[in-house]
């Protein structure tokens, strides 16, 4: 395995556009959403990862979080979710960030539609962004839906 690269400020790179599951927001910034259960993909590693699992996460070399959010379901708690996903807004502007659950679309999905509301695309257009730009089936239920339509930032 290869450890992020670090410049002489102590971040890391940020992600190759076009690379596996990377999204590319309006501003530029790049996101890797993917599904835990493919496994770590080859290449670069993230420098900093959110989890968005029902139950802790194993142990990585990384600096992570762990959100709390069950499987088609919402994040538990809905103000820290929306600290962390600006979080990784922010550090995604010189840092390779990566946002994963399971299988990496609904609750990925829905996060990735929430930092793009934050990147400025329209709530009401984030699901669809996130669709086009990542995966056509993310943002898997309704209340999902609902929930980037309704998250500020």
């Amino acid at each position: 395995m290869t450890f992020p690269e670090k410049s002489e400020s102590g971040e890391t790179s940020t992600w190759t556009s076009g690379a596996a599951g990377v999204l590319r927001l309006p501003s530029g910034r790049l996101v890797r959403g993917r599904g835990l259960r493919r496994g770590l993909p080859d290449g670069d590693v993230p420098g900093f990862g959110v989890y968005l699992l029902g139950k802790e996460p194993p142990s990585i070399p990384w600096e992570a979080r762990w959100l709390r959010w069950p499987d088609f379901r919402l994040p538990s708690d809905r103000e820290l979710a929306r600290k962390v996903l600006r979080e990784v807004w922010e550090r995604a502007a010189g840092e390779r960030v990566e946002v994963a659950c399971g299988g990496g679309r609904g609750r990925t999905g829905t996060a990735l539609a929430c930092i793009a509301v934050l990147d400025g695309v329209p709530a009401a257009e984030a699901v669809q962004y996130v669709r086009a730009h990542y995966d056509r089936r993310a943002v898997e239920t309704p209340w999902q839906r609902r929930y980037v339509r309704r998250f500020t930032p």
